[in-house]
């Protein structure tokens, strides 16, 4: 994508009209995606990387599958945002890794196991930070909510 283009796709996905809209479309159309190309490919992933988080929920115990956008980093773990396109609740996901922090993602086509640990304090700020420089809109959903957006680290198990 060009540059022009990611510009746009920041600025569309700042809008509060696209956070009203996303979170019924984007991960029902990832899942069918994702599915239909056994794991290669994610639409998202175009604008941002993405994985499909599997997981295993909070109260139901049941498995959970979601596709979410991350922000990769240097030594093969992973960043997940749960900024809920900046509506006010933390996304479902998020309770059901403080519960089970154990789970899988399927990045690039891989199944990988991995473990989640919800960052805080300095390490939060640090990786708020290059969150941030990586996807400028997250700014925007936080500004929208009083909540403090979580971020998770996953580090391969």
């Amino acid at each position: 994508m060009t540059a022009r283009g990611v510009r746009i796709v920041q600025k569309v996905s700042s809008a509060r009209a696209f956070a009203k809209v996303a979170p019924h479309v984007v991960p029902a159309l990832d899942r069918a995606v994702h599915r239909m190309t056994r794991g290669k490919v994610l639409l998202s992933a175009r604008m941002l990387p993405g994985v499909i988080l599997t997981c295993t929920g909070a109260r139901s115990g049941l498995e959970r599958r979601t596709p979410l956008a991350c922000m990769p980093e240097r030594g093969g773990s992973w960043i997940l945002i749960g900024s809920n396109f900046g509506r006010p609740g933390h996304p479902a996901w998020t309770a059901n890794l403080l519960v089970h922090p154990d789970a899988r993602i399927s990045w690039k086509g891989e199944e990988i196991p991995v473990t989640a640990h919800l960052l805080s304090g300095r390490e939060r700020e640090a990786a708020w930070r290059a969150v941030l420089a990586f996807w400028p809109p997250y700014a925007t959903y936080q500004a929208r909510v009083e909540r403090e957006i979580r971020l998770f680290r996953l580090v391969r198990s």
